[in-house]
């Protein structure tokens, strides 16, 4: 499976509605409502990234109050969980 971590400027009044279509797409996992310069992070996971493409640039602009997004794919995932497994079998 491809991540993608998209984040997401949206309307102020209409965040949550917008969380929640973003949601019911299909290959969005999650979707978070964050502070900072952004307002939602939507996690994407599909299995080509070629379905990115479409989700992002075709699926997303449909989607009421969404102003603005910036895409992130994901090369490699690091969690606790796997590094100390790396360290279980010896892997520098």
């Amino acid at each position: 499976m491809i991540t993608t971590i998209v984040l997401i400027r949206a309307e102020p009044a209409s965040l949550p509605r917008t969380a929640q279509r973003l949601a019911e797409i299909d290959g969005v996992t999650e979707v978070y409502s964050v502070s900072g310069d952004w307002d939602l992070v939507a996690i994407v996971k599909v299995p080509e990234y070629d379905q990115i493409a479409h989700v992002v640039t075709e699926v997303f602009p449909t989607v009421p109050g969404l102003q603005r997004t910036q895409t992130l794919t994901a090369f490699r995932a690091y969690s606790k969980k796997d590094l100390q497994q790396a360290w279980d079998i010896g892997v520098d």
